[in-house]
Formats: structure tokens, C-alpha cells, sequence
């Protein structure tokens, strides 16, 4: 019996997350969807129990019960929100299929480079949305046209860095050969002056 209604409540949750998802991004501004998309989640979750505290038929749930059913309900809108909306807003691997199949099913494996470069670069404004996120997220700031990391920017980084290195495949799979070319990070100390001069901001910026 408890089982039959977890389901229903399940179901109810998933239902009350649609409609509150479909109504978030077609009548509210959104800053992040996968901020966005964890919000939905968490309100659904709040809707969602207490409808099983006032309904009569989830009188059979305990206090106890119930307050694990809103946990299953957070984690599940936070997996749906991480799954289906942030991976089809940020995923590479969708935009190479979906553009294969507007080029009529096939691509030159060679042209692949200039259709990132002069397409999915323009087509999707990567470089103003991943600021907006960073922005939103609080991880940089942007001062006087120059991008700089916060302390909890430079936190992450480094613990984006280390996780790269010690903890990435070091025999991944690419392009037929298998390679670490991935959990290689760049030389801080390079000698390449004329590049890092290129990027630098001056302190006149901050």
C-alpha cells in the first residue's frame, strides 16, 4: 500500500515539476538555467509535501517517511535539472548531433573545426553566456573590461585543476587513440611572454 502511493506521489511530484518548469521559462526571466532548473526542482518538492501532509490518502506516511520522501524529491528535481535542461543548454556533444543533422545528416570530418569556430562559437554566444554564469555564481567579477577571479573563483579553479590532473582517465579514448592530452594544465610559468602579455590585464584596470 505504501509503495502503490510513494508512486502516485512521485508521479504528482514529477507533474507539479513540469508545470512549474513550463511556466518559470515561458513568463519569468532566468539568470542560469541550471539555477533556474534546481529552483523549479525545490519548489516543486515544497508544493509537492505538502500536499501529502493535508491529503488523506498519505495519512498512511509517517513524519519520518515523509521527510525522506522530500529528500528523494530534491534529489530527483536536482538530477532532472542537471540531466535534461543543463546538458541540452550546455551540451557540445547535442549541438554536434543536432548540426549534423541540419547539414543533412553528414559533415566533412575535416570541416568540423571551422563549424566550432565560426558556428557554435556565434550560434549559441558561449562567450557571454558562460560569463553570465561565472557572473551569477559568483566565481569572477568584471572590472574595467578585465574578467578576474574571486577567492572562491581561484578556490575552484585549483580544485578543478588538481581534480584534472590526479583524478581524469589518463588513457582516454580520442579520435581513435587513446591519450592523458586531457588532464594536462597549462605551464603558469611559461616563457611564452608575448602570449601572456597578450591576456594581461594592467593594474590600472582594478
Amino acid at each position: 500500500m505504501k509503495i502503490k502511493r510513494l508512486i502516485t506521489s512521485l508521479f504528482l511530484f514529477f507533474v507539479i515539476l513540469v508545470v512549474i518548469y513550463i511556466t518559470h521559462i515561458n513568463f519569468f526571466y532566468v539568470n542560469v538555467i541550471f539555477y533556474s532548473a534546481i529552483l523549479d526542482g525545490i519548489l516543486a518538492a515544497i508544493i509537492t509535501i505538502f500536499l501529502l501532509k493535508y491529503n488523506e490518502y498519505f495519512k498512511i506516511f509517517s513524519f519520518f517517511e515523509k521527510v525522506l520522501i522530500f529528500i528523494i524529491y530534491l534529489l530527483l528535481g536536482y538530477s532532472l535539472a542537471l540531466s535534461i535542461p543543463t546538458i541540452i543548454d550546455r551540451s557540445l556533444s547535442f549541438y554536434i548531433l543536432e548540426k549534423i543533422q541540419e547539414k543533412g545528416s553528414s559533415i566533412k570530418e575535416k570541416n568540423f573545426a571551422e563549424l566550432f569556430t565560426k558556428e557554435y562559437m556565434i550560434e549559441h554566444q558561449l562567450v557571454k553566456v558562460r560569463l553570465t554564469e561565472q557572473l551569477v555564481s559568483g566565481t569572477i567579477v568584471i572590472e574595467n573590461g578585465c574578467v578576474k577571479l574571486t577567492k572562491f573563483g581561484e578556490t575552484l579553479a585549483s580544485l578543478s585543476r588538481n581534480f584534472r590532473k590526479y583524478f581524469l582517465a589518463k588513457k582516454r579514448l580520442l579520435s581513435g587513440e587513446y591519450t592523458n592530452e586531457l588532464t594536462k594544465i597549462s605551464n603558469f610559468n611559461s616563457r611564452d611572454t608575448k602570449n601572456k602579455e597578450l591576456y594581461k590585464c594592467n593594474k590600472d584596470n582594478f
